[in-house]
């Protein structure tokens, strides 16, 4: 299973990083619907599928960073 995160968004594609930091732009139609920059998918059996926990994970994670660098 391979995990990506959705970098940006533009028009039709999406580009999504990989783990490893290779990127690759896909049509928007091929992944769920309603994602977004941020959101972590992976790839199993041919098809995609939103990681919601892990993308929850990753918001808290950066949102924590966050708040410690500006108290």
């Amino acid at each position: 299973m391979k995990k990506f995160t959705i970098d940006r968004i533009e028009n039709s594609k999406a580009v999504l990083e990989c783990e490893n930091g290779d990127c690759v732009s896909l049509d928007v139609t091929s992944l769920p619907k309603k994602i977004k920059e941020g959101d972590v998918l992976y790839f199993e059996e041919g098809s995609y599928f939103l990681d919601k926990e892990e993308t929850e994970h990753r918001k808290k994670k950066i949102q924590n960073l966050m708040d410690s660098l500006f108290e």
